[in-house]
């Protein structure tokens, strides 16, 4: 039965290597990487002239991988940054105590998310994780550096990219099995979510256009959809809500359909509604449309 586990992980890892993404084994059973820290490193073999880690250890080199799969029944890591993805991670809610059955799950977070931004949830790879969630890979973008990120987006939505690494299909826990949902290619990331996960950028000069005499219906609807989530945002994300929130209205202050004062109004009583100080609400937003305003397509592109 060892042995049958060890052949099946070892397929695992050689299919996600052939599909060119660098892969590092993780602990048997866990999710915790297997390779040597710095503090454990014996500078010899590839770390000869230095520690190296485990982002730059993780390979594709099939010679490799079976030797390392022979001794154990490693669990299979996907370096996400050097394999160019970026993976949103739609978790379940880790807190099994009272009250959590009212907490939303990452995959209805997300499709509300979708719903809000006025964007149809996306269709790409997607493996089901060992506890129920659901990771969707997308290949990350030309020209932008994203990063990892903790439930920026919304509640249990997590993304791992430069830095991060996931856990492969194929790979167990006490929880469970990873297994692939939706064998699809990676699609290309969504401009919204890129947008959502870029980091922030101090503004330059800004070039707003000149305000409709009445703001669209699609963008009030819009408008009042983020500053509702925002206003129900309970503590521990509220700040990246709102943030993101102002930053997906952004673009209809470029476009000339809403007012910069209103929205900005508008964000500033959904902030505080959700227990957020007034000067950092303020902070947040502006910050915000500065950046959506200065990075909006035009309105035919978009």
């Amino acid at each position: 039965m060892p042995h049958d586990r060890n052949t099946a992980l070892l397929a695992a890892a050689l299919d996600a290597a052939a599909r060119g993404w660098p892969i590092l084994p993780l602990q048997p059973g866990g999710k915790r990487p297997a390779l040597h820290g710095e503090s454990a490193c014996t500078r010899t073999g590839v770390c000869a002239d230095g520690h190296v880690k485990w982002e730059q250890r993780a390979t594709t080199d099939p010679d490799r991988i079976r030797t390392a799969w022979s001794t154990r029944p490693f669990n299979i890591g996907i370096a996400t940054g050097p394999a160019g993805l970026v993976v949103v991670d739609l978790d379940t809610p880790k807190n099994k105590g009272k009250g959590s059955s009212d907490t939303p799950c990452g995959v209805t977070t997300f499709t509300a998310l979708c719903e809000r931004t006025g964007q149809p949830v996306p269709s790409t790879r997607t493996v089901r994780t060992a506890r129920g969630g659901r990771h969707l890979y997308f290949l990350a973008p030309a020209g932008v550096r994203l990063h990892n990120t903790q439930e920026s987006l919304a509640p249990n939505i997590d993304t791992r990219a430069r830095g991060g690494y996931i856990v492969a299909p194929g790979s167990t826990t006490p929880a469970g099995t990873y297994t692939v949902e939706n064998d699809r290619p990676p699609a290309p990331l969504p401009e919204w979510l890129c947008t959502l996960l870029a980091p922030r950028q101090p503004a330059r000069g800004l070039s707003v256009a000149p305000v409709a005499p009445r703001s669209s219906r699609c963008a009030t609807a819009a408008l009042n959809a983020e500053t509702a989530a925002v206003a129900t945002t309970t503590e521990g994300g509220r700040n990246a809500r709102l943030l993101a929130g102002a930053r997906a209205i952004g673009r209809f202050v470029a476009w000339g359909d809403l007012p910069r004062d209103v929205v900005a109004e508008a964000f500033q009583g959904a902030g505080e509604a959700a227990g957020l100080p007034p000067a950092e609400c303020r902070a947040t937003i502006r910050s915000a449309l500065n950046w959506s305003i200065r990075t909006a397509r035009p309105r035919e592109t978009a």
